[in-house]
C-alpha cells in the first residue's frame, strides 16, 4: 500500500532525485538546500500549536516496498516582511474610438488591453507546492497523485490553527529546454531578463535567497503584453501539459484562478479559502472499527495524526463512515477500517485500532 508520510532526515538523497525531476524554487535539486528543508520540516511537524509562518512541511510518497516516490509540501506562509510574496497581477482595459476617413466612412476600433502590474505582499497565505512524481509512476492506476496533493488538506484540517485563511497554488507554465539543458521561461527570455540581465535559471537561484531584485529592476508601471512575441502572450496564465491534472483536482475541491501570475514564468495562481475547500471542510475525526468496509464505502483518504513521531500517516482506501448518534455528547462518526489500512497508518496494536490514534478520513 502506497503511504504518505512526514519527510525523515534519511530520505535526503531519494527527494534530491525527485527534485531533479522538478527543478523549481521552493524543491531545489540542490543538497544544501534539501538538507536544510528535512531540517525545517521536521521542526514544524514538531511545533507547538501556536501559527508560524516559517513553517515548511515536507511529505514523502512511499511505496510499497519502502522506497520514496513522489514529494509534496505546504508553506504555512508564502509572503513575509522578510521575504514577500511577488506576483503580477493581470489587468484588462478596453480601449474605444470612432475613426473618420477622408472618404466619409468611419472605422470602428475595439482593443482589450492586457498589461502586467508587478504586486507583493507581506503577509501571504498558506502556499502548496514541491509536489514530485516518480514519471515512471504517472498514470499508475491508483492514481497516486490524489494522495500526494489531497492529504496535504487533511493535515491542513487536523493542524487548522498553523495555516492562514487563504491557500495559494502555483502552477508551472509551458518551459523548455535550451541548448545547454537548463530550463527556460518564454516570458522571462522576453521580459524579466531584459529588465534583470539575469538568464532564467540564475533568476531562479537568485530568488531563493532574495527576491527584492525583482521588485528593484522590474517596471513599477503596468506593463503591456502586447508588446511581447506574440508566442510568449499566448502562454500566460497558462498551465503546462504535465499540470494540467494538478489544475483539474484543484479546481475541483475549490481553487480559482486569482488573477495574479508568477514574474518569472507566467505560471497562474490558484487560491481558495482554506475553510471552502471541500478536502479541509468535509475532514473528519473518526472514532475507528475494524472490519471490511461495506458496498456503500467510496474512496477517499484515511490519514493518522499524532503529536510524536511518526506525526502523519495517510492512505488511499475505501471510506465508510456512520454518523454518530449524539454528537453533542462528543461521540464521533465510526468508521470501518480495514486491518491492512491501520497497520499501513501505523494505528494497529495487538490486532486492534490503536487507542492513542487520531485517525481522520474524508470522502473524495
Amino acid at each position: 500500500m502506497f503511504v504518505l508520510r512526514e519527510a525523515a532526515l534519511g530520505d535526503e538523497d531519494a527527494i534530491l532525485e525527485l527534485a531533479r525531476h522538478l527543478n523549481t524554487l521552493n524543491l531545489p535539486p540542490e543538497r544544501a538546500v534539501v538538507r536544510r528543508l528535512l531540517a525545517r520540516s521536521h521542526e514544524s511537524f514538531a511545533g507547538n500549536p501556536d501559527f508560524d509562518h516559517r513553517r515548511q512541511f515536507l511529505f514523502v510518497l512511499q511505496a510499497p516496498d519502502g522506497r520514496v516516490v513522489g514529494t509534496s509540501m505546504i508553506h504555512a506562509q508564502h509572503g513575509s516582511f522578510e521575504e514577500p510574496h511577488v506576483f503580477f497581477r493581470v489587468i484588462r482595459e478596453e480601449r474605444y474610438a470612432r475613426l473618420p476617413s477622408e472618404s466619409g466612412v468611419t472605422r470602428d476600433v475595439h482593443k482589450v488591453h492586457t498589461m502586467l502590474h508587478l504586486g507583493r505582499t507581506y503577509n501571504g497565505p498558506t502556499e502548496l507546492g514541491g509536489l514530485v512524481l516518480d514519471p515512471a509512476l504517472r498514470g499508475h492506476p491508483q492514481k497516486l497523485g490524489r494522495l500526494l496533493s489531497l492529504s496535504r488538506f487533511v493535515f491542513i484540517a487536523s493542524h487548522r490553527s498553523w495555516f492562514r485563511e487563504r491557500l495559494l497554488a502555483e502552477l508551472l507554465p509551458p518551459l523548455y529546454k535550451g541548448p545547454s539543458g537548463a530550463t527556460r521561461s518564454p516570458l522571462w527570455d522576453a521580459l524579466g531578463s531584459r529588465f534583470t540581465g539575469l538568464d532564467y535559471e540564475d533568476a531562479d537561484r537568485l530568488s531563493m535567497r532574495d527576491k527584492d531584485f525583482i521588485w528593484r529592476l522590474f517596471p513599477a508601471l503596468p506593463i503591456h503584453t502586447s508588446l511581447l512575441p506574440e508566442g510568449v502572450q499566448d502562454i500566460i496564465g497558462q498551465v503546462g501539459p504535465a499540470t494540467r491534472g494538478a489544475e483539474r483536482l484543484l479546481k475541483r475541491i475549490g481553487f480559482v484562478e486569482s488573477g495574479h501570475v508568477d514574474p518569472f514564468d507566467g505560471g497562474p495562481h490558484l487560491e481558495a479559502g482554506t475553510d471552502q475547500v471541500t478536502i479541509v471542510r468535509d475532514t473528519q475525526l473518526c472514532q475507528p472499527v475494524l472490519g471490511e468496509p461495506g458496498p456503500e464505502a467510496v474512496p477517499g483518504i484515511i490519514a493518522n495524526i499524532s503529536t510524536t513521531s511518526p506525526y502523519f500517516r495517510a492512505v488511499w482506501a475505501p471510506v465508510s463512515i456512520v454518523a454518530p448518534n449524539d454528537p453533542d455528547a462528543g461521540e464521533r462518526p465510526q468508521l470501518t477500517v480495514t486491518a491492512e489500512v491501520l497497520q499501513s497508518l501505523g494505528a494497529l496494536a495487538d490486532g486492534k485500532p490503536n487507542s492513542d490514534a487520531r485517525i481522520f478520513a474524508v470522502v473524495y
